[in-house]
């Protein structure tokens, strides 16, 4: 396996949490390198139009923006390699390794920015929709929908809070369940069955999302109890499943919670010397673009002060690049 030349940083992902990073670090002039399996801006380059994201008061477009941070990172001198999949992570005699199907790349310190997956419901008509009526994120996308009838998809905590936004705008909420009950708490619980607005179904699973002209007209059901079909027209699906969040890749190398998300402290450092973790693949996570960028500067504040503290006593040896 082909080594590559030691870089100060290593970033893997390259959605706003990881170019933001980059940003910082690069203008620091720490070697910095940024990979992704992906595309540059992760989940925000599916999103259409972002709305909620300081400095934009007309919005812009989720490419745009991802196109705009990495252009500003690269600017600085921070590498951006897409298509370059990261399959390990090991610490060795104060380097770390991570493993690629091209070579190992070592590091004196890597930002785990990998962020997390939405859960789909993988019916007939989400893939096609998505984004065009189909969404994930309540706070991101519940403000398009002023006045209209909404469906939302889920009965944790998050669902529950994500589902009580929605009522700020939608003229009526139907909330589907698939159990018999919420599994959240109960005062949340409690506060979506007292709202007039809402309509709560249980037992209630969506077999196919609807559409006309390329938008969410409504959803075909199915009760899970009684197996009855029925049909709910709409102008907007919000599934709320949870997150899946990207950390297959590590292998128990870093201390992980009960749902795969990393572990940090307050600065953004694993149980793993050299190795943080930032944004969406974090414990607490709140999910959103500007929070994510903040993550991401803070951790790259906490690398500079680990660098720092961690000097290095020899020069790295050079070798072949990763192949683009």
């Amino acid at each position: 396996m082909t080594e590559v030349a030691e870089y100060d940083v290593v970033i893997v992902g390259a959605g706003p949490t990881g170019l933001a990073a980059a940003v910082y670090t690069a203008r620091e002039d720490l070697r910095t390198l940024v990979v992704d399996g992906g595309v540059v801006g992760g989940l925000i380059a599916t999103t259409e139009q972002v709305d909620n994201y300081p400095g934009f008061p007309e919005g812009i477009g989720g490419l745009e923006l991802a196109d705009a941070m990495r252009k500003q990172c690269e600017r600085f001198g921070a590498e951006v390699r897409t298509g370059v999949t990261i399959t390990a992570l090991e610490h060795q005699e104060g380097q770390i390794r991570l493993a690629t199907a091209e070579g190992a790349i070592t590091a004196r310190t890597v930002l785990i920015a990998t962020g997390s997956l939405y859960r789909h419901l993988d019916v007939p008509g989400e893939k096609e929709l998505e984004g065009k009526g189909v969404h994930y994120c309540a706070t991101c996308d519940g403000p398009l929908y002023r006045g209209a009838h909404l469906i939302a998809v889920g009965g944790g905590n998050s669902a529950l809070q994500e589902g009580l936004f929605l009522t700020k705008f939608a003229s009526k909420l139907t909330m589907l369940v698939r159990g018999p009950e919420f599994r959240g708490a109960e005062v949340l619980a409690g506060q979506m069955q007292d709202n007039p607005n809402v309509e709560v179904r249980f037992n209630t699973s969506v077999t196919k999302i609807e559409g006309e002209n390329g938008m969410v007209t409504g959803v075909k059901t199915i009760d899970n109890q009684t197996k009855e079909t029925g049909e709910i027209k709409a102008e907007g699906l919000f599934v709320f499943a949870g997150l899946l969040p990207n950390t297959d890749w590590l292998h128990g190398a870093v201390d992980l919670d009960e749902r795969k998300f990393v572990k940090v402290d307050a600065g953004f450092a694993t149980n793993l010397p050299g190795v943080f973790a930032a944004g969406d693949v974090v414990v607490g996570s709140v999910g959103q673009v500007a929070s994510a960028v903040g993550e991401g500067v803070t951790a790259a504040l906490s690398i500079r002060e680990y660098l720092d503290a961690n000097p290095v006593t020899s020069t790295p040896v050079k070798s072949a690049a990763v192949a683009r």
